[in-house]
């Protein structure tokens, strides 16, 4: 895989007639690429792909800061799932889903998706009510999603604690079936090779620290830590920095980025089959192929740009573990992170256009960026091909904050993740 710490300059019009260190150092433009994606994350990498693979736009960079996959991409808890409750939310998580279930054939590499079940737990009459609306409206949009009473959801994952002298005992569940999980780094991994065989760009060590517009406001060039890049479009998927990176061609988003915790256990046998989460006690957990049990809590209370977090937020989450699986309390845990997630005022995403010509925006995910990743990056592409939305992404403008058609999924998500 060609990764560069340097420029790629041995491209189409420099014909090999002067090697790579020999252009880095001559008052000669650098080469330009017929489009740029700042970000190698999953999404970045996918857009990439994309672009290569369906669009036929080969001359393609993608810049990373630091290296392939360490950002929210390598921070994550690899859940999957499109069970929300808008027509918007439904139609943008289930495309992803969708390619999710074939994404490892697609790349020819195994991104160990996992169609395992993801179950949500209902505490009170209102949750029940909540989740009964979510089955109706998924069911009405083709997502599947279907109702479990307490002791139908112990059949499904038998370490679930159902007593009803619990603190906050389980009334039911609702259940998709098609949901699951998948190797967060494998996706980034896997995206990365095939976009590189289709003579994609990746370069890492490569900070964006300005961009260029011309006399008209399009996007001319990208200032990078390592020397002007010219380009006519310009993708930015950079989760947790998106904001500074767009302050830099003077657009304002409407984003916060709050700390979102995580953490795994030691690997014990496969025990836990399937993914279970609670919005009301602010925890869900799931087990790695490896053998962790891997366990996430909501985000942060305070907006942070840290990537470690609240430790009471982490103790919170592993009380509320124990006490829906007793089985787990003797358990250590093996480490803990934070990643740094966008959120909007909607709780949903943007992936659009932006006011200035020739720049694209695909961002504040909160909690759901992962899930996402191979619709945003295919949606993504498409708009930076098209100059146009796709369908599936024309709601989620910038402009909606101001026009008031907001995709409120703050509430109907029902789960922090």
């Amino acid at each position: 895989m060609r990764l560069y710490s340097g420029f790629a300059l041995l491209k189409a019009g420099f014909n090999g007639q002067k090697n790579w260190q020999s252009l880095w150092r001559s008052p000669e433009p650098k080469p330009a690429y017929d489009a740029i994606i700042i970000g190698a994350g999953g999404h970045g990498l996918g857009a990439a792909y994309y672009l290569a693979k369906q669009h036929g736009i080969r001359n393609i960079a993608v810049l990373e800061k630091g290296w392939v996959g360490g950002g929210n991409t390598g921070r994550n808890t690899t859940i999957i799932r499109s069970n929300y409750l808008f027509n918007e939310s439904a139609a943008l998580y289930d495309h992803a889903v969708k390619l999710w279930e074939n994404l490892s054939q697609t790349l020819n590499y195994n991104v160990m998706f996992s169609q395992r079940g993801v179950m949500m737990l209902a505490h009170n009459v209102h949750d029940v009510q909540v989740f009964k609306r979510h089955v109706h409206a998924n069911r009405c949009n083709g997502v599947d999603n279907e109702w479990l009473s307490a002791e139908q959801a112990k059949v499904f994952c038998p370490p679930l604690n159902i007593s009803a002298n619990m603190r906050y005992p389980i009334l039911g569940a609702a259940l998709q079936r098609r949901g699951g999980t998948a190797r967060h780094d494998a996706v980034a991994w896997g995206y990365a090779r095939a976009a590189d065989d289709l003579g994609v760009d990746i370069i890492e060590n490569c900070e964006v620290i300005g961009i260029r517009r011309d006399a008209t406001g399009a996007v001319e060039a990208v200032e990078t830590s390592r020397g002007l890049i010219r380009t006519k479009k310009l993708g930015v998927s950079a989760s947790g920095h998106t904001s500074v990176v767009l302050g830099m061609a003077g657009v304002r988003l409407p984003l916060e980025s709050y700390p979102l915790q995580a953490l795994v256990s030691e690997p014990v046998k496969p025990v836990f089959p399937c993914v279970v989460m609670s919005n009301t006690i602010h925890a869900y957990i799931s087990q790695s192929d490896k053998g962790e049990l891997v366990i996430g809590a909501g985000t942060d209370a305070y907006t942070s740009y840290t990537q470690r977090g609240g430790l009471h937020i982490s103790s919170h989450t592993l009380e509320a573990i124990c006490e829906l699986f007793p089985m787990f309390r003797r358990m250590r845990m093996l480490r803990n992170w934070g990643g740094i997630v966008d959120v909007t005022p909607d709780r949903s995403p943007i992936i659009a256009k932006t006011p200035v010509p020739g720049l694209y925006v695909n961002c504040g995910w909160g909690t759901g960026g992962f899930k996402a990743t191979p619709g945003a990056a295919h949606l993504l592409a498409w708009t930076m091909a098209k100059d146009e939305p796709h369908t599936i992404n024309a709601p989620y403008t910038i402009e909606r904050f101001r026009d008031g058609y907001l995709i409120d999924e703050a509430a109907a998500a029902a789960v922090a993740h």
